[in-house]
């Protein structure tokens, strides 16, 4: 791979003279990049101690070799990191009080990070530094490597490309397991089979304390299949708790340790392949323990962040293939950052949505004046950015709160639904309005839908209007409310947009979390490998899709006995809810009336509006709705 851009900038920072740092994950290719510079002598210091690599360091810059470059490669240990710093701070006799030679280190971990520790290195803080790292490579350049091993293919080529996930290392190993005979259609195996070169490169990294080679695999294929785990999710100890910090594929973030892309997804893909049962148990006691940490948090962004990991853990292909692709950032544009648009970047906004025009087959004129109502409505806080490594913006999200100012920029998008959704959404003091999201790049475009679902559950509301066939699965996939589409075909591309919303009240992200959790969306099976299943949150899919043939079409409940068909199905719903709202006891005649004010008045309604009609408490109403839901389960046909 050529890294023709990357070669140059390296090339300028060693002219510059202080050291240079050549970072980037296992298999990026900064050992390849660096031998293609005109390398005096080079030191490798792969599974050496810190004292030996710092004495290695100490001896090369004594020697000099007329002052040519110095390569210190494979500083992939946090120890080794601190020896290296220590040594190019201490310098021998002679040399002026720094090396006398161009000097590059190439290593997995952000060598300023761990030399901060060093004391000497503390006192004169990095100027002596210069750090680079090398990111992903695009896709094309991953397939001209692959064809280039001798995969021709096309399946087999499509396979390494996305398991390489823009990585030079995981684009050989791909290929050579293909190679050997392993199947394109069974990608588990050609995972399994790339992952063993992985985890003996990452042995390298052991600390001395740290624990078996073995518990350490199997702990990180655990923690791959959850995306982030804390301690008692990966219930190792603390000490194998933190030997998984320690290495260079794994990273903290606020929900405990997760995997680097695309590494994650190749253990992930290697453990079901191995253990598909235990793969599956895994994710579902995950699910669990996210959804009780849901009913304990009471910060929104702690939520918002515990909801994105449950999304995960559904395994829905929808949601993964939208929401989680196997990347972190792209060869392209690098990590995105998403933030409020600024007041300078109206004309940013302007080039992204004529972008989502042309993506969408919308009339870019009618798209123009649609963008400059929400920009009159709510300025460039309309919009939130997602910004490349340059600050540039590539990609928006059209979320407007729902505010008395912005009704008229949102209004036009709903028409016939528009009051008693807005007049819903205004209970939340926060509800937002998603008109648009856009970005040319797919895990830039990935990193904006999750950034959107965050902020509608710190909101508390999120209403959609959207004429996208592929973001009307995704909604549906997540169980959002469809309330039919509107009158108009706004945006002139032969489909009126459909709208959308969900109440994302804290009570009830546990229950929805568990209806799209393993096993608890539409394709729930009734009757598991432990014979418990959640009939009520199949019971409760179905009602929020009564008006909807096509999606009740696909509910689990029309495997019991007298529910042959979605019509039946909504028949039986309607019969049994009315039988509910007449029953004798009180309670069970609450719990009925909720279900019809709810799900069946024919007005698309929030929970509390639903229970200001039947004159409830909110405590009381989400009892009584539980209590339906279960006793509706109890009287399916065929429940014993």
């Amino acid at each position: 791979m050529e890294r023709t851009e990357e070669l140059a900038a390296l090339r300028a920072a060693l002219e510059a003279g202080p050291p240079v740092h050549l970072g980037g994950m296992l298999g990026s290719g900064k050992s390849r990049l660096a031998r293609r510079l005109p390398v005096a002598d080079a030191v490798d210091l792969a599974g050496l101690g810190a004292g030996e690599a710092g004495s290695r360091v100490r001896a090369a810059l004594a020697a000099g070799s007329g002052g040519g470059l110095l390569l210190v490669d494979s500083v992939d240990a946090p120890e080794q990191a601190e020896a290296v710093a220590a040594a190019l701070e201490d310098p021998p006799a002679g040399t002026g009080g720094g090396p006398r030679r161009p000097v590059l280190l190439v290593g997995r971990f952000p060598l300023r990070a761990v030399a901060a520790a060093v004391a000497e290195w503390a006192e004169r803080p990095l100027t002596a530094l210069t750090a680079l790292t090398l990111g992903p490579v695009g896709a094309g350049a991953v397939e001209a490597q692959v064809r280039a091993y001798g995969v021709e293919d096309p399946e087999a080529v499509a396979l390494a490309v996305r398991l390489a996930g823009g990585n030079p290392l995981l684009a050989r190993l791909a290929a050579r397991a293909l190679l050997a005979g392993t199947p394109a259609d069974a990608p588990g195996a050609v995972a399994d089979a790339m992952t063993e070169e992985v985890l003996l490169r990452l042995d390298r990294e052991r600390p001395a304390a740290a624990p078996g080679s073995g518990r350490r695999r199997h702990a990180l294929r655990l923690l791959a299949t959850v995306r982030a785990g804390d301690e008692r999710l990966l219930s190792g100890g603390p000490d194998l708790f933190s030997a998984l910090a320690g290495l260079s594929l794994v990273r903290r973030e606020r929900l405990g340790l997760a995997v680097r892309e695309p590494f994650r997804t190749l253990f992930e893909l290697a453990y079901q392949w191995r253990r598909p049962q235990h793969h599956e148990g895994l994710r579902a006691r995950a699910a669990d323990y996210r959804r009780a940490l849901l009913t304990e948090r009471r910060d929104p962004q702690e939520r918002a962040r515990l909801v994105e990991q449950g999304l995960f853990l559904s395994g829905d292909p929808t949601l993964r293939g939208s929401l989680f692709p196997p990347a972190e950032e792209s060869a392209a544009i690098g990590p995105a950052a998403i933030g409020p648009a600024r007041a300078g970047e109206t004309a940013d906004i302007g080039r992204l949505m004529r972008g989502w025009a042309v993506r969408g087959g919308f009339d870019v004129r009618r798209c123009e004046r649609i963008t400059g109502q929400w920009l009159d409505a709510a300025g460039p806080a309309a919009f939130r950015l997602a910004r490349d490594r340059d600050g540039r913006p590539v990609g928006l999200a059209a979320l407007l709160p729902v505010a008395q100012g912005t009704q008229a920029g949102i209004e036009p998008l709903l028409q016939q639904h528009a009051t008693g959704l807005l007049d819903g959404a205004r209970e939340h003091s926060g509800g937002l309005f998603l008109g648009a999201a856009y970005a040319a790049d797919p895990v830039a475009h990935a990193q904006i839908l999750r950034d959107i679902l965050g902020q509608a559950v710190i909101a508390g509301h999120l209403v959609v209007s959207t004429a996208s066939p592929d973001y009307q699965t995704l909604l549906r996939a997540l169980s959002f409310r469809p309330h039919g589409g509107i009158r108009d075909d706004v945006y002139r591309c032969g489909r009126r947009p459909e709208v959308y919303s969900h109440d994302f009240n804290p009570a009830g992200l546990p229950g929805w979390m568990r209806t799209l959790g393993p096993g608890g969306g539409p394709a729930r099976r009734l009757e598991g490998e432990s014979g418990a299943v959640d009939v009520p949150g199949a019971v409760a899919w179905a009602l929020a899709r009564i008006r909807d043939p096509r999606a009740l079409a696909r509910s689990p409940l029309l495997a019991r006995p007298g529910l042959p068909t979605a019509q039946a199905l909504r028949g039986w719903l309607d019969n049994a809810v009315l039988e509910l709202a007449l029953a004798d006891a009180p309670a069970d005649a609450e719990a009925g009336a909720i279900l019809r004010a709810y799900y069946l008045s024919g007005r698309p309604r929030t929970h509390h509006q639903a229970a200001r009609e039947v004159h409830i408490s909110r405590a009381t109403y989400f009892r009584r709705l539980r209590r339906g839901l279960a006793l509706l389960a109890d009287r399916l046909p065929g429940t014993l």
